[in-house]
């Protein structure tokens, strides 16, 4: 099992966006965290949130929760370096916060061109699981190594919000709500006395093979182990080491000839299109390289 590094070096030449581009170097020990961090700027919102496409299907400026998502991934990337816009970006996460708890999938946009329809289509006034959960589970990750993060209030408050909302999952969940839940309840084990039995509990909702499909999604879109749990940690345990061995050896041969990797749900425009394929390559060079499947240099 392995990967071409220089060819998906060059794929991220020609296709990546400058934030995807500088991660990927800085994966490879190639760039420091400040280029990341600056890239990461490009995206933000006087108001400490972030807009503009950093969420690639969601192209207006607004600052959205799927945007602190993406730049809450970015910070957690270069650990241990920490950035003062983390705090700032979980103050706007609790601004934006909804009197239960939770967040909104997404705010009001004002030119819906070139975003998803379920970014338009979102009532602002109703919070989900899966919003809170995907950005409190890349803010948990940041708190790992940021003690500014972890204490924040609004990481205990949507900490709590989720955990209700995960109890409160009866006979079936959507898939996407299932894996950012999971990620939840992964980096939230030690803080929450809960999150073990809990974490158990929604391994039921995951079929043997690991592989759980979308609903309402492309033609063969699903979620697969990696996707719940791309590093080594608690939630690990809901899949069989083989399942986790057989996965990392079809992400590696998952590259395409063009040194890339692509993603199996729809993008709702061209620059979206491009964009996913550089974050997807980010993403699965990460996991390879996190599980020791290949090596940066």
């Amino acid at each position: 099992m392995g990967i071409d590094l220089a060819a998906a070096a060059s794929f991220m030449a020609r296709h990546a966006r400058v934030l995807d581009r500088r991660r990927f170097a800085y994966l490879l020990g190639a760039a420091d965290a400040d280029a990341v961090l600056a890239a990461v700027d490009g995206y933000r919102n006087a108001d400490g949130g972030y807009g503009w496409g950093l969420e690639p299907d969601l192209r207006a400026p607004e600052s959205q929760p799927g945007g602190a998502l993406h730049a809450l991934e970015a910070f957690a990337d270069v650990a241990p370096v920490t950035t003062p816009r983390a705090v700032q970006v979980c103050d706007w996460l609790a601004s934006v916060t909804l009197a239960d708890g939770g967040l909104p999938f997404a705010l009001p946009i004002a030119d819906p061109a070139g975003c998803a329809p379920f970014w338009v289509g979102a009532d602002p006034t109703v919070a989900t699981l899966q919003s809170t959960a995907f950005a409190l589970a890349a803010a948990l990750r940041v708190g790992e190594h940021d003690p500014a993060v972890a204490e924040h209030p609004w990481l205990e408050r949507a900490t709590g919000y989720c955990i209700d909302a995960i109890r409160r999952i009866d006979d079936s969940v959507h898939a996407i709500e299932l894996c950012f839940a999971v990620q939840v309840l992964d980096a939230a084990h030690d803080r929450r006395p809960e999150a073990p039995a809990l974490l158990e509990r929604l391994g039921a909702f995951i079929p043997d093979d690991g592989i759980v499909p979308v609903a309402g999604g492309a033609e063969g879109e699903a979620l697969r182990p990696l996707d719940f749990a791309p590093t080594p940690g608690p939630a690990r345990g809901l899949f069989s080491a083989e399942t986790i061995a057989a996965e990392l050896e079809t992400l590696a041969d998952a590259q395409h000839d063009d040194g890339g990797w692509s993603v199996d749900f729809d993008s709702y425009s061209p620059a979206a299109a491009l964009e996913w394929r550089g974050y997807k390559t980010v993403s699965a060079v990460s996991t390879l390289l996190r599980n020791g499947v290949v090596a940066a240099s």
